[in-house]
């Protein structure tokens, strides 16, 4: 079975070269989506704060796609411990 790759930024499966975003090179990132990287560098400036906020409009269509129920306050409690083990929050 296939692993399936993640953004090392917000966390989104990339399950497709089309979700993947793109190195200065124009070449296909396989460590960052589109909404986070674009031509070898971060689309936005954005403290891991700021990510999970943003992260967390999108828990409807989240829990739509999984079928898991949770809370925002429990999306966040899992952000917080999920996000830092990303290439991008590694301190």
């Amino acid at each position: 079975m296939n692993e399936i790759l993640i953004c090392q930024s917000c966390g989104m499966p990339l399950e497709n070269d089309g979700l993947k975003g793109t190195n200065e090179d124009g070449s296909v990132s396989d460590d960052y989506c589109i909404y986070c990287f674009k031509s070898g560098a971060f689309t936005r400036e954005m403290t891991m704060d700021e990510m999970i906020e943003s992260n967390i409009r999108h828990l409807d269509e989240w829990k739509k796609s999984t079928g898991v129920e949770m809370t925002e306050e429990d999306a966040v409690k899992q952000l917080r411990l999920f996000l830092p083990m990303l290439k991008r929050w590694k301190t």
